[in-house]
C-alpha cells in the first residue's frame, strides 16, 4: 500500500504522508514515496509548486528508526534522500528546483524540522510541537538541521533546541523563524494550498530565477551576482515578461506559461 499521497490541484502538488497509525513515521517506503513526489515536482512542467504535509493529527514523529537505522548504518545517511535524483532535504542530492510550502501540526519531531528548513514557507499549526531529540538517542541530527539551523535561525536558537532535545511550540518556532505563520489547528493545510496557489500564478519562471537565485546567495553573494546578471537577460525577453507588462497595461490578471 502506499504511504504517500500525490494529488494534482491545478499548478499545485499536493504530497501527503499517509502512515497516520504510526504518526506518520517515515520508514523506507515513505522516504523513497516521497522521493519520488518531489521528482515529480521537479520534471511536470504542469506543477508550479509543491505542497507537503502529513495526515492525520500529526506531521510526523520522525523515523522509523528500528528500520531505518540498519540502513543508515549499512549505506550512510544519504539513505534519507531515497533513490530520486531530487533529495526533498535539499542534502544528499540537488534540492527540488521548484517553491515548497509545507503546513505543519500536531508532533512534528527530527526530519519534521529538517525538512522545515529545507521547505521555502511553512505554516504551522498552533498545536505543533517540534523537537529535534537526536542528542539523547546517542546520535544527531543528518537530515540538515546541523547545517541549516544556525543560518536560518541564528546560532544561539539552534543551539537551545538542537542540543536540549527539549520541545518548541508555534509561538517559539515563528519567533525564531521556524515557521512564517500560525493558524488554528485544521487550517494548516488550506492555508499552505493558498499560498501556493498564489505562488503559483505568479511567472514561472520569474519565480524559479528567484529561487535558485537566492540559494546560491545563501553560499556566496559574488556568485549570485554573477548568476544574476545571465539569468536576468533571457527573462526580460520571455513571452511572461511581455505578458506581465500587457497585464499592467489593460489592468488584468496576468496569464503566465512559462515561456
Amino acid at each position: 500500500m502506499s504511504t504517500v499521497t500525490v494529488e494534482k490541484d491545478g499548478h499545485v502538488l499536493l504530497i501527503g504522508v499517509d502512515r497516520a497509525a504510526k504518526r506518520n513515521a517515515w520508514n523506507l517506503a515513505v522516504i523513497e514515496e516521497v522521493g519520488q513526489a518531489y521528482e515529480q515536482l521537479a520534471t511536470d512542467d504542469d506543477v508550479r509548486v509543491g505542497v507537503v504535509f502529513g495526515h492525520g493529527d500529526h506531521f510526523s514523529a520522525g523515523l522509523d528508526l528500528a528500520e531505518v537505522l540498519p540502513a543508515v548504518q549499512a549505506d550512510g545517511p544519504s539513505v534519507l534522500s531515497g533513490t530520486s535524483l531530487h533529495d526533498p532535504f535539499g542534502l544528499w542530492g540537488p534540492p527540488v528546483p521548484k517553491p515548497v510550502v509545507m503546513a505543519v501540526q500536531g508532533i512534528a519531531f527530527t526530519l519534521s524540522i529538517e525538512l522545515a528548513l529545507a521547505s521555502d514557507i511553512v505554516v504551522a499549526a498552533d498545536d505543533v510541537r517540534f523537537r529535534q531529540l537526536e542528542v539523547g538517542r546517542g546520535i544527531l541530527p543528518f537530515g540538515g538541521a546541523t547545517l541549516r539551523a544556525p543560518a536560518q535561525l541564528g546560532w544561539g536558537n539552534a543551539m537551545r533546541w538542537i542540543l536540549t532535545g527539549e520541545e518548541l511550540g508555534a509561538a517559539e518556532a515563528h519567533r525564531i523563524g521556524l515557521v512564517q505563520e500560525v493558524v488554528p489547528a485544521g487550517q494548516q493545510l488550506a492555508r499552505a494550498t493558498e499560498i501556493a496557489q498564489l505562488i503559483a500564478k505568479q511567472a514561472p519562471l520569474g519565480v524559479y530565477g528567484t529561487l535558485a537565485n537566492a540559494r546560491i546567495a545563501c553560499r556566496n553573494e559574488e556568485a549570485a551576482r554573477e548568476h544574476l546578471a545571465g539569468l536576468l537577460p533571457p527573462l526580460l525577453v520571455s513571452e511572461d515578461a511581455a505578458e506581465g507588462v500587457q497585464s499592467f497595461v489593460e489592468r488584468r490578471e496576468a496569464r503566465f506559461t512559462g515561456r
